[in-house]
This record gives C-alpha cells, structure tokens and sequence, in this order.
C-alpha cells in the first residue's frame, strides 16, 4: 500500500460530534487503502487515552495536545499578521517538525486535509507534486459570517473580520488544490457560488451514519423517569449553535406546545452544557442530562426529535441519526440543509416558532412517530459510509 499523508484538526476519535465522526469514518475506510501517516492536535485532556485506538490505523501518529485557552490567545497573532485567526490557533512548531521529519523520511503522492487552516502545513513547494485534497466539510466562512449577525459590537466586528479573511484564504486553497470537497452538493455549491470563479475541483462526499449502530432495539432500557411524552434534543451542549437552539426552543417553543400537551417534557442530552443551558432546567418540563454514555435510549423512547437550529453549517448528523433510529424530527431549515429528503421520509419543516410549537404538539398528540421508518430508508439509501467514502478514494486516486 502507498503512504497517505493525512493532517486532521482533531484527534478523530471518539466519534461523538460532527467533525469527529466524519473524520473517525475517513480514517478507518482509508485505512484499508494506504499506510495512514496522521498528523492532529489533541484539544480535550479526555482524548489523551484514545491516541492507542486511533494509532490502530495509523503506520505513524502524531497527536499534538494543546490548550484551547492558550490557543484562543495564541490566534490573536492574526491581527498583527492580517490573517484568519483560524490559522495562528491550529500553527504548532512540534507538528511542523514531525511534518518535516515524515515527508523526508517516507514518499508521499498525497495529502488528504481535513480542515481548512490545516493546509497551511503543506503549502510549501516542497509539497507541489503531492496530489492535495482539501476536505473542508463545511463553509467556515460563512458560519463566522452567520454568528456575526447573531453577537452584539465588538465581537460582531471580529466575526466578521474573521469571516472576510478565512473566506480569503479558502478560495486561495480551492485554487491549489487538486479537489476541494464538502458535506453536501448544497454546501459545495454554496462555495462554488461564493467563489470569483466556480472551479470543476469544488465537489462533495456525503456523510454516513453507522446504521447498525443507530438501530431501534426491543430490549433497550428506556431512560427516561415518567412516560409523559418526549422530545428530545441531542448534540455537544458546549456548541453555541446548539446552545442558541435549545434556549430559543425552551423559551420561545416549548411554553406554547406546553399550553397544549402540559405533560410534555422537553430533554437536552448531550456533553458539557454551558451554563447557560444548565439554567435551563429549571423552567417547567425541562431535563438537562450532561454527558449520557448512549444516546440511543433516548431517541428511542422518544415521542420525536428537535432541531431547532437558527445558525447551521453542512449536514447535521443528530438528524441523520434520528432518522436512522426511525424518528420525525421538527426543525428548521438550517437544521435541514443538506439533507435530500422529503417531509414524508419524516422531516417536518418549521417557518417559524408558532409553526414549530403547531408541528410539535401534532407529533405529540396524533402519534405520527410510529411512521418514522421512512427516514431510516432514506439513510439507508443516502447515507451509507462505505459507498460514499468510495467517491473519496477516487478523487485522492484521480
């Protein structure tokens, strides 16, 4: 097998929030194809003990830790030099000398970037005749773009700075590349359109969810204390966009859908909730779990799921998830982005928050979640990891 040189933002394991999953499935399908020579950073003191699993496949790891504190000050740097402050975050001397060390001691006909600013360790020309294939998941630049309408002067100002200049040098690296890809044909040709000039590399991988891991089964233990009526948000509840959506749904949705089914309860599952949502838990009907060792039990016994997302990037898999486990999901069409199916394969649409209230309390009061297994065989037909990563093996062979 050849050697494939593979730079990634975060150790991509464990697989328990969007990047992490797509980056954890590219890992373990090209694994099979070439000699994996990973260069990542290590950003949560939790991750230290998977370094063993991820170095299963891997001829060579390089996990650098790093301290978010540090590095938020560190990226600052970016105001003094006019770049993205994306660039000086993820810029590390001890990566750069493993970098220096692997391409002089192996031959690399390709580069495999998972992460945007992760480019910016081969950019050199000792790196030109390297197929490089960018996968940028997602339009960074547009999410800073959209968070800098939701913050109040100065952070305002920042996010948008750092939407100009990161747009700035993605379309620089779009140019380099050989291929360009992201999460979906919406995102790619988001990008496409935002460009001065489309380019034929731009294209796009869809994700995949682990369908026999995301499974309804008999014999699962339901989670939740009554058997009032359920619905549930999953997601990282350190994420502001997550945290922006649970707070509008818990203050602006949740109080009308209550008016009508008062016995409704409303759970936010999912790891180190801010404080913001922890405060949460104290309005009428709502459950703050924290970190769950599985969320499947809870989108099972679940009368149906939430994603009440008003800022969104690529494809959300907490939806693709649910649809997996045969689930109606209300949201938003940020929520929805990327994402093919129709509102029959169990996506119910909401223009706005008396909409969403309308819709929740029907897939409260009439059932309409025993219906879900239409969502399942769109993913099953959409969204399986093995064929859709097929389409990356041949854009890196091309």
């Amino acid at each position: 097998m050849e050697n494939l040189l593979f730079l990634c933002h975060r150790l991509p394991y464990p697989p328990d929030k969007g990047d992490k999953i797509r980056s954890f499935h590219i890992l373990q399908f090209l694994a099979r194809h070439y000699k994996i020579h990973l260069g990542t950073f290590i950003d949560d003191p939790a991750d230290l003990k998977y370094q063993d699993k991820v170095g299963q496949y891997c001829t060579d790891l390089c996990a650098v830790p790093i301290q978010p504190v540090w590095r938020r000050l560190e990226s600052l740097r970016g105001l003094l030099t006019g770049e993205a402050l994306g660039l000086p975050y993820y810029r590390d001397t001890r990566l750069a000398q493993w970098l220096a060390r692997t391409v002089q001691a192996h031959t690399f006909s390709r580069v495999l970037i998972f992460s945007s600013t992760m480019a910016q360790y081969v950019m050199g020309p000792k790196f030109d005749a390297m197929r490089l294939v960018v996968d940028f998941v997602d339009v960074d630049s547009e999410k800073w773009r959209a968070y800098a309408a939701a913050k109040p002067w100065p952070i305002r100002a920042l996010y948008r700075r750092e939407a100009k200049k990161l747009f700035a040098y993605e379309q620089r690296l779009a140019k380099r590349a050989q291929a360009s890809l992201f999460v979906s044909a919406a995102e790619a040709r988001l990008f496409n359109f935002l460009l001065d000039e489309p380019l034929t590399s731009v294209s796009h991988v869809d994700n995949g969810v682990d369908l026999d891991y995301f499974a309804r089964t008999p014999g699962r233990a339901n989670p939740y204390p009554t058997r009032n009526p359920v619905l549930v948000f999953t997601g990282a509840m350190d994420y502001w966009a997550n945290v922006d959506a649970v707070s509008w749904f818990a203050h602006t949705i949740f109080p009308q859908v209550r008016q009508r089914c008062p016995d409704a309860e409303f759970w936010i599952v999912g790891s180190r909730p801010t404080a913001e949502v922890q405060v949460l838990a104290r309005r009428a009907g709502v459950y703050v779990t924290g970190s769950v060792p599985d969320v499947r039990p809870f989108l099972q016994y679940a009368r149906g799921v939430v994603a009440p997302l008003r800022i969104a990037r690529g494809v959300q898999n907490k939806v693709l998830e649910a649809m997996a486990m045969e689930k109606h999901v209300v949201g938003t069409p940020e929520a929805f982005e990327g994402i093919e199916a129709a509102e029959s394969a169990a996506l119910y649409h909401a223009d706005d928050a008396a909409h969403f209230a309308t819709l929740c309390v029907a897939l409260l009061e009439e059932g309409i979640h025993a219906t879900g297994n239409a969502g399942r065989a769109y993913v099953q037909k959409a969204h399986d990891w093995n064929r859709n990563l097929q389409k990356l093996q041949e854009v890196l062979e091309a």
